[in-house]
């Protein structure tokens, strides 16, 4: 499993964790281990472009995912073809905001927003609430599993 983390903000942030964070969820999610993730971060101005060019949507926003290959989850011992997960782009200054209000880390904000994008690029969805339901629990766990292992 590749995963390229890539920050093009001045927010400091442990590198080697977010691509640790790829590498678990990736295994977790039965995706072949030759497949390739890429995580940025990025200042507001960049985010709220790609949000406005992408969505249709004004200003900056937390978390993006641009899937390419359309990966999908395996099962146990089932991990499918070999491909390009594609990119999840992180904001930190709408995720520092988004922790104060949350009560916890900045952190911790981007370690659960990396989850969420990288549920997103398996095809994971919250439109529904039965969708949201169970993309957040899942997201939920593979984040608390992770940390516990750290």
């Amino acid at each position: 499993m590749s995963v390229e983390v890539n920050n093009e903000t001045e927010w400091q942030v442990d590198e080697a964790e977010f691509a640790a964070l790829g590498r678990f969820v990736i295994d977790a999610m039965h995706v072949h281990p030759m497949s390739e993730l890429s995580i940025q971060l990025v200042g507001t101005e960049v985010m709220a472009d790609l949000h406005e060019r992408y969505l249709d949507e004004p200003g900056p926003t937390d978390v993006m995912s641009f899937p390419m290959d359309e990966l999908r989850p395996g099962r146990a011992g089932e991990t499918g073809e070999p491909g390009m997960l594609g990119d999840v782009v992180l904001c930190p200054e709408v995720a520092a905001d988004q922790a104060r209000a949350a009560g916890h880390t900045t952190t911790e904000e981007l370690l659960l927003l990396t989850v969420h994008g990288i549920l997103h690029l398996l095809g994971f969805d919250h439109a529904e609430p039965a969708e949201e339901k169970e993309m957040f629990d899942l997201q939920r766990k593979l984040l608390l599993t992770f940390l516990a292992s750290r």
